[in-house]
């Protein structure tokens, strides 16, 4: 399963995360898998996307930086997929009345 990862940093303190990037690497236990990150240009914001199967292994990840950042996150679908899902329950396009 893909979860969309919000990260604030803690007093907008990204020197201290990407130390502990460096010195610790990012903390992921086996089985939960870093996609990709965006991070805000005033460096407000990280945005990830991590894979893992059990939300389990998320927590622990989030326990390892919750003293650096604070979380929100966001279990999503790739829109492919979302697409495949809906367009067999779409109904035809209603012609236009004419009046």
């Amino acid at each position: 399963m893909l979860f969309m990862v919000i990260e604030r940093f803690r007093e907008r303190d990204a020197r201290a995360v990407y130390r502990r990037l460096r010195d610790q690497d990012r903390g992921t236990p086996a089985g939960l898998r870093y996609v990709d990150s965006w991070i805000e240009a005033n460096f407000e914001r990280c945005f990830q996307i991590m894979e893992c199967e059990d939300a389990r292994l998320l927590q622990e990840w989030v326990a390892f930086w919750s003293d650096l950042v604070e979380f929100e996150i966001v279990p999503v679908v790739p829109s492919a997929d979302t697409r495949a899902l809906i367009e067999p329950r779409l109904e035809a396009a209603p012609e236009a009345r004419s009046t």
